[in-house]
């Protein structure tokens, strides 16, 4: 298999990109890894090391974090992010992963690379962290803020395969975020949703609300993306000020300090279980081949697992058991 990483793409580019496909290279050597981006800028991090199985891509342009998604993408023919669609749309790599502009990277997963036959709109379906450690897939996280009836029909389809072939879940639980667990509960969006994946070939378990996302009630949470923005924005504020509030009260006297020092190993397991690095790498569903957004902020460990996620849905054919649950409808 062949992945295309956008090598410019994040906070920390291009040397968290290079130095997680070395690693990778290692790590799988039966894997083409594709660095795309300026190779002035990507060699020095590489360190005079590369390997047989990665190779350079040079792409002069790159797509800025404050871009207008659209528009850059339309300009900028000859950037890592358009490039490494490109070679998904043609066939020279099987999968790209980008850390960058979130936005450009939907425009460029529906105008370079294309929508799925049977598709109407692709969606961000990043893993959320639970206290079981087996994750949640939610989708659509914010790639579209408006959504009808069928559009999360449609994610419910999806995230039950992708979590079939990525992580093995052989019957993942399909629930529906909502403001109530009762079927009759919440505004026409989901009520209308509530009856269609009722009669759809997925294990729905019903509605769910956004204080139980995390104590792993589903395996799959269907929402819009506007909803669902909101609710990972308000889970990593909250978890934020939790540790800001435990760090503050910590430090406050000696027999604090003590104490949390006594503590430490249990506060970094806490903080392990909600890392996203140990999550890294949202695939955009519903596309006409694998891309996968990685978070701006992804440093080498986390574009690891980025890769490691990517390499296991080409394996299980995700893309394929989409096309074939699609193709007709």
């Amino acid at each position: 298999m062949k992945i295309a990483i956008d090598a410019m793409g994040g906070d920390h580019a291009p040397r968290a990109q290079t130095q997680a496909v070395l690693q990778a290279a290692a790590e799988w050597p039966d894997t083409q890894f594709i660095l795309v981006g300026r190779t002035d800028a990507i060699q020095p991090h590489l360190q005079g090391n590369l390997p047989s199985n990665v190779t350079i891509e040079e792409a002069p342009e790159v797509i800025e974090a404050d871009d207008e998604p659209v528009r850059a993408v339309r300009r900028k023919t000859s950037s890592s992010m358009v490039t490494a669609g490109r070679m998904v749309k043609e066939g020279t790599a099987d999968a790209m992963i980008s850390a960058g502009n979130t936005g450009a990277l939907m425009a460029t997963g529906l105008l370079v690379v294309g929508r799925l036959p049977g598709i109407e709109r692709p969606g961000l379906a990043p893993m959320l962290p639970t206290i079981d450690n087996a994750g949640v897939l939610a989708l659509d996280l914010g790639a579209n803020m408006d959504a009808k009836p069928e559009h999360l029909l449609q994610y419910a389809l999806m995230g039950s395969l992708y979590r079939q072939k990525t992580h093995g879940i052989e019957k993942p639980r399909v629930g529906l975020l909502n403001v109530g667990t009762e079927a009759a509960k919440g505004n026409e969006l989901t009520k209308q949703t509530f009856e269609l994946l009722e009669n759809a070939p997925i294990h729905f378990v019903g509605n769910v609300e956004s204080r139980d996302v995390l104590d792993g009630v589903c395996d799959v949470l269907v929402c819009d993306g506007f909803s669902g923005n909101v609710m990972l924005k308000a889970i990593e504020g909250a978890a934020g000020v939790l540790f800001k509030v435990l760090k503050q009260e910590l430090t406050a006297d000696w027999k604090s300090k003590l104490a949390a020092a006594m503590l430490k190993p249990s506060f970094r397991r806490v903080k392990q279980k909600l890392d996203y690095n140990e999550y890294n790498g949202a695939p955009l569903l519903g596309l006409n081949g694998l891309v996968v957004k990685g978070h701006g902020s992804s440093d080498v460990k986390a574009m690891v697992t980025a890769i490691r996620q990517t390499r296991t849905s080409l394996s299980g054919g995700l893309i394929e058991a989409i096309k074939g649950e699609f193709s007709g409808k």
